[in-house]
């Protein structure tokens, strides 16, 4: 099963272990740094993989070289749509057009409530279509403007039909601080039913929330009162005795904000107490339309864009389709406040079609057709230019190529992205012309690349990479992990990072000596940070790359020494998701890095000290909790009161007693109890049917081996 994000798998593994338990089959996790490569062979139990996108394409490449793609029966891709988006989209390409290619076995299922140029993936996936309205809970669209409130109606001659007057009496004041009528809109629903309100921003949202609090009536603050006093303790235990202050101010009205800027703990427990009804609105944004199932009774967008840019059809989709929860409503409302000037562009929204879905392989060039190609030689599916041709013809792009590239052919495209590859050290071989293509040599990979495409490095940075590595192994400082946290930290995330040069000359005059030696062997002098802090001139120049990098390893040195997520962005004030987003991307790319350094014979020192260090990345918890965090759905927080209630290892937890777990843990609901002991047995089966699998292996007979030879063992 392949989802778009970490939460949605963790979400899913969570949900369907209980079903393997009762039904005999193993649930595995590859997300963020979480998967084996190649997964272990079942003999006993079949196993259902739930992964990323970006963990998905490792994992077909594993099955690919170790010839057991047809293992695989089924292949699921929810949020199917995703193909047509970047780099994401050009690696789910890839996996399917490599089960595609090379198991004639594998059935394939993609799942979207998006997608229009369906005749495109049909032609490339080789698939039967079906498509239904169905909806469990009705949906009634409807568009704002001023105090008139249209239901959307295809029928009508704009699309839209007058539908009601909103009738709330606003102070001049109110109106002034609430011109779109916010508060009259939710006070419709809440607090007995639940409510979204999506905003173009992070800081919206939490503006949002804190005026509706503001104005609204104090008569909410009784609704579920002693709840919302738990839930503010809990997320004040998450933040280690800090709590924040908008969270704190809007919670006893039963509201929250939710964007990326919150903790995983915090966003976990938040979606919870939304779930079962203690929260009653949440102010979000455009992030939750595609992530974890929180639907609501009503669903209002604020404004008809995401940031800056006007908001396409597929994203309102998204959002609104968070509208009516099955079971629970009879119907679910949509309510889009448009401004008088964006009045035309909202009306060509509701009436447009969808986006059309198209193939990125060539616009995200290093993430895309040279990483495809690079993998293809690799895993030996295609050797020679006509293959790889062949293979090309047969994906999203091969479908689409004529109406995305007019200018050059795709035998032109293929040779080129071939030939940088080659100029790169990642292939040897020549290319040679269209005429003299029958007499064509295979290709072959270089140990560079077999360890970029063994390692899902972005060949952007593989040539980087494999310098830092190299220059790490010169004068690797060890007394400390921050030269290894350096060679872990993303390429990616420093183009980005704007550091803030006081609080780098802060830190890192709090270094010692040893990890002031790291920072020159990176290339880092004191002097530089020293000179940028004071707004001095700067004659030397100084790789801007390295200088960020070397500053977001600060970050995460503080993080693995303090484990504290508060602590360290109020340190170098920044925000406590963007912290943790960090933390996560950094124990992926050691992850990567690890497995980058398995292929090369002169970075065998890193496999040891890097399994070590991406353990440490992903959980950035003390040693005891770690075993309880392996559990899918069990967060820092949950961890902690398991370990004090005597709960300290997984055994322990497999074998508890969920009603007993109620009784113990505050906040704990019979579901995520049972849910909990769930997945800490299906952990624990897998691990010991892995070991299990081991034993038999190293027990098996060799095939070949003589019987006279077995007849002189005693």
């Amino acid at each position: 099963m392949v989802l778009p994000y970490v939460a949605i798998v963790q979400e899913k593994v969570w949900a369907l272990s209980s079903f393997g338990i009762e039904l005999g089959f193993l649930v595995e996790e590859y997300a963020g740094s979480k998967g084996r490569f190649p997964p272990i062979k079942r003999r006993m139990k079949k196993s259902l993989y739930i992964a990323t996108i970006e963990k998905g394409h490792s994992l077909v490449n594993s099955l690919i070289e170790t010839g057991r793609v047809g293992d695989l029966g089924l292949v699921v891709v929810d949020e199917l749509h995703m193909l047509g988006e970047g780099s994401r989209g050009a690696t789910l390409e890839m996996i399917l057009a490599k089960i595609l290619y090379t198991s004639k076995t594998t059935q394939i299922i993609g799942m979207s409530a998006t997608l229009n140029n369906v005749g495109d993936l049909q032609q490339f996936l080789q698939a039967e279509y079906y498509t239904n309205n169905f909806r469990p809970v009705e949906l009634k669209e409807y568009v704002k403007i001023q105090d008139s409130i249209y239901e959307v109606d295809d029928k009508a001659e704009n699309g839209l039909t007058f539908s009601r007057l909103l009738n709330f009496k606003y102070s001049s004041n109110l109106q002034k601080m609430d011109p779109d009528h916010l508060i009259a809109l939710m006070t419709e629903v809440i607090p007995n039913y639940s409510c979204l309100v999506f905003c173009p921003t992070k800081k919206n949202c939490e503006n949002v929330a804190e005026m509706i609090c503001k104005y609204l009536n104090k008569e909410y603050r009784n609704h579920r009162e002693s709840e919302k006093h738990d839930l503010i303790k809990d997320l004040k235990n998450i933040g280690k005795g800090i709590l924040c202050p908008v969270l704190k101010r809007t919670i006893p009205f039963g509201i929250a904000y939710h964007h990326s800027g919150l903790t995983s703990d915090e966003r976990k427990r938040i979606e919870e107490a939304y779930s079962a009804g203690v929260l009653c609105l949440l102010t979000c944004t455009s992030t939750l339309a595609a992530g974890v199932n929180l639907p609501a009774r009503r669903v209002i967008l604020r404004a008809p864009y995401v940031a800056t840019e006007f908001l396409k059809k597929n994203q309102y989709k998204q959002m609104i389709g968070r509208a009516g929860r099955a079971g629970i409503d009879s119907a679910g409302e949509s309510i889009l406040i448009v401004q008088e000037k964006d009045k035309h562009l909202v009306r060509d929204l509701v009436n447009s079609p969808l986006e059309n879905c198209y193939s990125n392989l060539i616009l995200e060039f290093t993430k895309g057709i040279q990483s495809l190609l690079l993998s293809l030689v690799g895993l030996k599916i295609a050797r020679n230019p006509e293959e790889i041709y062949h293979f090309m013809c047969g994906t999203l792009f091969g479908v689409q190529q004529q109406f995305l590239s007019k200018e050059k052919s795709l035998s032109d495209i293929t040779r080129e992205a071939l030939e940088c590859l080659i100029e790169k050290g990642l292939l040897k071989g020549k290319i040679t012309s269209e005429k003299e293509q029958k007499s064509q040599s295979n290709l072959e990979i270089t140990q560079l690349g077999q360890a970029t495409y063994k390692g899902s490095i972005d060949l952007a940075y593989c040539d980087a990479l494999y310098r830092d590595l190299k220059k790490g192994l010169e004068g690797l400082v060890l007394e400390s992990c921050l030269h290894l946290l350096y060679l872990t930290t993303p390429y990616d995330m420093t183009y980005h990072c704007r550091p803030d040069w006081m609080i780098y000359f802060r830190q890192f005059s709090q270094l010692n000596s040893v990890e002031q030696k790291v920072a020159a062997i990176v290339g880092v002098p004191e002097s530089f940070i020293t000179k940028k802090a004071s707004g001095q001139a700067i004659k030397k120049d100084v790789d801007n790359g390295v200088v960020n990098r070397l500053y977001l390893s600060f970050v995460l040195y503080a993080l693995l020494k303090e484990t504290n997520i508060w602590n360290v962005s109020e340190k170098f004030n920044m925000s406590r998701g963007y912290v943790q987003n960090l933390l996560n991307s950094a124990a992926s790319f050691s992850s990567c890095v690890l497995h980058f350094s398995e292929e090369l014979e002169e970075f065998w020192v890193y496999k040891a000290l890097l399994t070590e260090l991406t353990k440490r990345l992903t959980y950035c918890v003390k040693a005891e909790l770690i075993p309880l965090m392996e559990v899918a759905g069990v967060l820092e927080s949950r961890a902690k009161q398991l370990y004090d209630s005597g709960y300290k290892t997984l055994a322990h937890l497999a074998n508890a007693d969920p009603e007993t777990l109620v009784k113990m843990i505050e906040h704990l609901s019979r579901r995520q109890a049972r849910q909990i002991v769930s997945s800490a047995k299906m952990l624990l089966r897998e691990k010991a049917e892995a070991l299990q699998e081991e034993v038999e292996e190293l027990l098996k007979v060799p095939t070949g081996t003589s019987e006279g030879l077995l007849t002189t063992l005693p």
